[in-house]
């Protein structure tokens, strides 16, 4: 008896004993440094975003970023498990500092509110013109009163200046709270003066010229359309042609944007691989910083150009990324850099959302229905479309009330010819500058098919069913994150698709 209950005593001492050796075990385990730079990029966005809601004279010191480096520091070198909330507590302190740190000095702007004031800066985009005839001006660098201030200005003015992408411009008008990632607002500004830099900008110079050429060789609205796919310029649209692109989910192609940036990288790296794949690798870094160069460093591009960037180092190494180690890194540098995007800026939240749903929606949606069979290319563009759709939707309906019914049919009958419309735009383009007595027929090609895109918006738009009106709270949105967040962890368990074979440059 004795024997029989020292045996169970014992046993029971052992179990405990292996238990809480494992349990040890667990919690000692190293992890891989990519995930632990994941943990802290998020980290960092979530205090970049709480900032907000804080008082920033309390974390702007600078020894709130000293003991978050440190604990980053220490965890980097262990690597262990039981060190992960340290690094978020990390984490969330620098976004808290970085932000804090921001707000103090958008604090010198809100004093302005109200008055009347001269300001300058630099434009940082390309120009719009709204429905009323007013130019849209987004200004940078800003000074008040030889004063420099942090953050960018959305300004409407009535000129007739021809004001371009970093010039140098003086405006006076009523300055009032922004929206997004603004600052201010200023409304029927009075342009005092215009000064372009010499050179200026070469890239948009160059993009004008080449743009030119390729409206000798093509009509309007077709040729606005087939420059806006080759170099992002959305903003020779005209206003029709703008907004049936809108209603049928098609801007995201014409905007600068990830999309036409992929093509350009995914081609460049195609045609010199069999060559060298270091020469694959240069023409494809090349691809990136010309196309950033001639379409400006918007939120999106300066996304794009960061995931491609990093996507195509990672190839060239023999590398991958998985889509969420890419996703926080992109997002914290970017918000880092600027942490206005993350509190405000519908161009960086769409970015980010469409990249998640065609990284890592599309692949499991394609593995999930398909299997092992690789998708081919119409079906990879219709599981990309819809994925991205489905993750940019909760944000599209929040901010503007309306969803596209009509966005996958567009996305699927538009989206496959996109490649070809881009390089027979190019084609008239170079066509007119060699023989422009042959500039209609060289852009004949092109003309056709983009008449084809153009009337496939129009005639989508024009459908009584192709909008709906929606009103989504944020707190819905939130909620439609969840959901889709849970379905990506449920797809993935189901499948054990690994996600570091989605490589948006293959």
């Amino acid at each position: 008896m004795w024997v029989f209950f020292i045996t169970i005593i014992s046993q029971l001492i052992l179990s405990i004993c292996y238990t809480t050796a494992m349990k040890w075990w667990v919690i000692r385990r190293r992890l891989h440094v990519s995930w632990l730079i994941s943990i802290l990029c998020m980290a960092i966005l979530v205090g970049v975003f709480l900032s907000r809601y804080v008082a920033p004279s309390f974390f702007a010191s600078g020894i709130w970023l000293a003991a978050a480096t440190a604990i980053v520091v220490l965890t980097l070198w262990r690597r262990n498990l039981f060190l992960i909330a340290p690094l978020v507590v990390a984490g969330v302190l620098v976004g808290l500092w970085r932000g804090s740190v921001q707000s103090i000095e958008l604090l010198t702007v809100k004093q302005y509110y109200g008055k009347t004031i001269t300001v300058t800066g630099n434009v940082r985009e390309d120009v719009d013109t709204d429905t009323s005839g007013n130019l849209v001006i987004r200004l940078d660098t800003i000074k008040i009163k030889n004063n420099m201030l942090a953050g960018s200005l959305w300004i409407s003015a009535k000129t007739d200046t021809d004001i371009k992408r970093s010039d140098r411009i003086t405006l006076t008008g009523k300055i009032s709270e922004g929206f997004g990632g603004f600052v201010g607002t200023m409304y029927q500004a009075h342009l005092q003066s215009d000064i372009r830099p010499q050179p200026g900008d070469i890239a948009l110079r160059v993009r004008d010229w080449f743009a030119d050429s390729v409206r000798q060789a093509i009509p309007s609205p077709q040729s606005s359309l087939g420059i806006g796919y080759l170099v992002g310029q959305k903003r020779a649209l005209p206003a029709d042609l703008a907004e049936a692109l809108q209603i049928a989910g098609l801007t995201h192609v014409v905007v600068a944007s990830g999309y036409n940036l992929t093509i350009l990288v995914r081609l460049a790296r195609r045609l010199f691989e069999k060559v060298s794949k270091y020469l694959a690798a240069l023409s494809a870094s090349t691809m990136i910083v010309g196309f950033i160069a001639i379409t400006g460093l918007s939120p999106s591009m300066s996304r794009a150009g960061l995931v491609a960037g990093l996507s195509l180092g990672a190839w060239y190494y023999g590398r991958r990324f998985h889509p969420l180690v890419l996703l926080s890194f992109a997002a914290a540098i970017t918000v880092v850099i600027n942490p206005s995007y993350i509190w405000g800026d519908l161009g960086w939240q769409l970015s980010f959302a469409a990249f998640a749903g065609v990284m890592i929606l599309a692949p499991l949606l394609q593995r999930f229905f398909f299997g092992q069979k690789k998708p081919g290319f119409i079906r990879q563009i219709l599981g990309e479309t819809i994925s991205a759709t489905v993750a940019t939707a909760p944000v599209l309906v929040s901010s503007f009330g309306q969803l596209s019914n009509v966005a996958v049919i567009a996305n699927l009958m538009v989206l496959p010819l996109v490649p070809l419309a881009m390089l027979l735009t190019f084609i008239a383009g170079l066509g007119t500058l060699v023989i422009p007595s042959l500039a209609t027929i060289i852009g004949l090609p092109a003309t056709w098919l983009l008449t084809y895109m153009t009337g496939t918006a129009q005639y989508l738009s024009h459908v009584p069913w192709a909008v709906t009106s929606i009103t989504l709270p944020s707190w819905a949105v939130g909620l439609c994150y969840l959901g889709l967040t849970s379905v990506c962890i449920v797809l993935w368990r189901i499948t054990k698709y690994d996600l570091k074979n989605a490589n948006i440059i293959e």
